[in-house]
């Protein structure tokens, strides 16, 4: 399934991409397994995609990481944002 990522923040700085489209396999289905898959990438990866470490949004809404994903989404990855 082909879906476009966004890297915001820190991920985008670490991970040295902005942007990319994937194909990612049809079996995944949550916001979740495909951190997962993404996180096999590497060490790197597995640490700045740990779900403590990012906030996601799926077609520019937030979702948390048990969201459905589907063929042609668009799925930003960032930092948590804080603030006080």
């Amino acid at each position: 399934m082909k879906i476009e990522l966004l890297y915001f923040g820190r991920p985008a700085e670490k991970l040295r991409t902005a942007c990319e489209s994937i194909n990612a396999p049809d079996e995944l289905a949550t916001l979740a397994e495909l951190l997962a898959w993404l996180r096999l990438r590497g060490e790197i990866w597995a640490h700045e995609l740990a779900d403590s470490r990012v906030r996601c949004a799926i077609n520019q809404e937030f979702s948390d990481f048990s969201a459905r994903i589907h063929a042609h989404d668009e799925i930003a990855i960032f930092s948590p944002i804080s603030g006080g």
